[in-house]
């Protein structure tokens, strides 16, 4: 094998992974799904507007999330506690540990998600962006099949 090998690297641009509305307060861009990386890792950038929630306080049993702020300042539930975090400010949530986000600036909030290992989490994510953009909103018993199907139990927060 070659250092030289073109194969070996995976350049994606903008162009490749533009930015999705998930409903009228957030999007995000795929910048390197699971399915880019060959299940390594996820990668997304996500964007929400001032004043506006996120992910309600949750678990994930089977894949760590990473959080980096880009800019704005993100409200992020650690700890059993909302704590506001700015640029720079990095957190690992592990397998089973209880998270959310939210932005309660004045400024649309940016930052990074990083799923490892990478399942295909952004399924996830495009299905909740088609029910936000249709208006369809699912029974009790469909919310929590919705979100069994994708490794996220909700918790109190």
């Amino acid at each position: 094998m070659s250092h030289l090998d073109p194969s070996l690297i995976d350049v994606r641009t903008v162009a490749d992974h533009p930015l999705i509305s998930n409903g009228s307060t957030s999007s995000l861009r795929l910048v390197a799904p699971g399915s880019a990386t060959a299940g390594r890792y996820g990668l997304f950038e996500y964007r929400v507007a001032p004043h506006s929630p996120g992910a309600a306080p949750h678990v994930h049993r089977t894949f760590s999330e990473s959080f980096y702020v880009l800019s704005g300042r993100l409200t992020v539930y650690a700890g059993g506690a909302w704590q506001p975090y700015g640029p720079g400010d990095y957190a690992l949530v592990h397998e089973g540990g209880a998270h959310g986000f939210r932005n309660d600036g004045d400024d649309e909030v940016s930052f990074l998600i990083l799923f490892a290992p990478g399942i295909a989490r952004e399924r996830f994510f495009l299905e909740m962006a088609e029910l936000r953009r249709s208006g369809r909103t699912l029974t009790p018993a469909e919310m929590t099949a919705f979100y069994a199907r994708h490794d996220q139990v909700m918790v109190d927060g």
